[in-house]
């Protein structure tokens, strides 16, 4: 049972992307519901260098890396930013209902170790990049050494999300056109450029591309009885037994997930060494906002 319709958007889509020189790179995937799919990534530093995932979120891609990758990129690590299935560069599935939370969990497992065959991996995770990768750690604790949770969170549906977030889920199911660089500048302090704003809405040369970014929402567990609620419950429960060190790194001003900074700093047995630093005037996509301070801080983490 293969994908209806299977989208690539066109490379002439991202010349001139602003402060992004990173040589896109690609892995192919064999996807158990049927064919190939192309993940598109870019990375800096050392080949040799300790790993960083850089997990990003809706509706971004990996140019919201782009100020952090050459810090991490100096420090002598090997930055690699994917762009999840969907956005970005790599494939788009063309219907909301080829997008699950399990499926995007095995797609960044399939591309982290069947593809990259990476270790002593340090994760940094924000929004659907943490909801994602934390469930990779929780599912292959023996891959990782270090944990970075920025602005995101591993809901289970037993608690309620918050009203901005409904609002949101719904602003983007029933928008007639998805306006993705709008939703991104919404979730940032700065003010971005028409350049960056273009490169945010480079992914999607229309709406039928944009499958990916209408479905994350509502795959976010917010009922007990979610389809993705009892493999997060799982995934909590490891978590917080996990020895590995976990830093929270969270902005100053992001409604949508600024509660789960005191439960994952509270919760997580490796999240009680590290001073926990919250990265002032930055927003929801703190890494658009204060993305240098927050690479600083990733790489006195794996320093540490």
């Amino acid at each position: 049972m293969g994908f209806v319709r299977l989208l690539r958007t066109p490379d002439d889509r991202f010349t001139d992307l602003p402060d992004f020189p990173f040589e896109p790179k690609y892995v192919e995937l064999d996807d158990p519901h049927g064919g190939v799919i192309r993940v598109g990534y870019v990375e800096a530093g050392p080949a040799d260098g300790r790993p960083v995932l850089l997990l990003h979120g809706e509706p971004s891609w990996s140019f919201l890396y782009r100020k952090m990758l050459p810090v991490l990129a100096a420090a002598g690590l090997r930055a690699i930013a994917p762009d999840l299935v969907g956005f970005g560069r790599s494939d788009k599935p063309g219907d909301q209902v080829d997008h699950t939370y399990a499926r995007h969990v095995e797609w960044m497992r399939g591309f982290a170790f069947d593809a990259l065959d990476l270790h002593d991996v340090t994760l940094v995770g924000q929004d659907w990049g943490g909801l994602i990768g934390l469930r990779l750690v929780a599912e292959n604790p023996s891959r990782f050494s270090g944990v970075v949770a920025a602005n995101t969170g591993l809901p289970t549906g037993d608690v309620d999300m918050p009203a901005v977030w409904h609002s949101f889920r719904e602003a983007v199911e029933k928008a007639p056109v998805l306006d993705v660089a709008r939703f991104v500048q919404s979730g940032c302090r700065s003010k971005l450029s028409d350049t960056e704003r273009a490169a945010y809405d480079a992914p999607f040369p229309n709406e039928m591309y944009k499958a990916g970014p209408r479905a994350m929402p509502s795959l976010v567990p917010y009922r007990p009885d979610d389809p993705a609620s009892e493999a997060n419950r799982a995934a909590w429960k490891t978590l917080t037994e996990l020895e590995i060190p976990f830093l929270v790194a969270f902005s100053d001003g992001d409604p949508i997930t600024g509660g789960m900074a005191p439960i994952l700093q509270r919760s997580l047995k490796g999240a009680q060494g590290p001073d926990h630093p919250v990265i002032a005037d930055a927003g929801h996509f703190l890494q658009e906002d204060k993305g240098e301070e927050l690479a600083e801080h990733v790489v006195r983490f794996i320093r540490g």
